[in-house]
């Protein structure tokens, strides 16, 4: 089995990610790596992109990109990656790992998108929507993988609107939703000029999306949480909902990162 790793520079990582896309249909893993991003393609030799045409694709966006071959039993040490996420009353977790009794189980196959919710930012995200009672239409823009589409269906938000510029998104989002039982209409999307409208909206993203977002947003949602801020990027990111008529009303902070609410002050 070998192993391409993508290093590039944080900022730039969404618009990598798009690039990647079309070498990775069966999805790939992201990482951290201090002030870079890292993009991870398994399969075997042959089977991946020449690291040319990686450089190619990415660009003057790439720090380093390598190839690493693994061990036989890298199966078993890749699953160990990936762990459940909990927050009160749901858990979020492979196929492999046991569902957590007494909480709402969400399934996700980290092999369809990217990965299954352990990111700081989608942990933090779901911290909040869990504390939340559900009242109606919920829409996620930027869904990824779906975790935070379906852990609301799964909550009790309906309908749950879903969107995401790649197709591969749509298309595992669709996936991991009939695989937990739940409804999730889920289109594509360019989240730069807006998504589906709900009252509650979800914005997992980065700080250059969500300030594309706060410049192009025309119809206020009663509630918005942003996530996928780094550091003090809620300093710039915050203040440009907030000149919308949004204010902030909590906030979840971990491994460096945040996660915020937003109310329409008009509530």
């Amino acid at each position: 089995m070998i192993q391409l790793t993508i290093r590039v520079d944080r900022e730039q990582a969404d618009l990598v990610l798009a690039d990647l896309m079309p070498f990775a249909p069966g999805g790939l893993e992201e990482r951290e790596a201090g002030d870079a991003i890292e993009y991870v393609l398994y399969g075997a030799a042959g089977e991946l992109p020449d690291v040319g045409d990686v450089r190619a694709a990415v660009g003057g966006r790439l720090i380093d990109v390598s190839t690493t071959v693994l061990p036989d039993d890298w199966g078993q040490d890749w699953r160990s990656f990936h762990k459940p996420v909990d927050v009160p009353g749901l858990r979020v977790r492979p196929p492999w790992e046991d569902p957590l009794p007494g909480a709402l189980d969400v399934v996700i196959d980290p092999g369809q998108a990217f990965g299954t919710g352990s990111h700081a930012t989608t942990r933090l995200t779901l911290e909040l929507l869990a504390d939340l009672t559900p009242r109606g239409a919920l829409a996620d823009w930027g869904c990824g993988s779906g975790v935070l589409a379906i852990a609301a269906a799964k909550l009790g938000w309906a309908p749950v609107l879903a969107c995401d510029v790649e197709p591969e998104s749509v298309e595992a989002t669709r996936e991991g939703a009939a695989v937990n039982g739940v409804a999730v209409e889920v289109t594509r999307c360019d989240v730069r000029r807006g998504g589906p409208y709900a009252p509650t909206v979800l914005a997992n993203l980065v700080r250059p999306l969500l300030l594309e977002v706060a410049a192009n947003l025309t119809e206020l949602p009663d509630r918005l949480i942003i996530s996928g801020l780094e550091g003090d990027e809620p300093d710039e990111v915050v203040p440009a909902f907030e000149r919308l008529g949004l204010r902030e009303t909590r906030r979840r902070q971990g491994s460096n990162w945040s996660a915020i609410e937003l109310i329409n002050s008009r509530l």
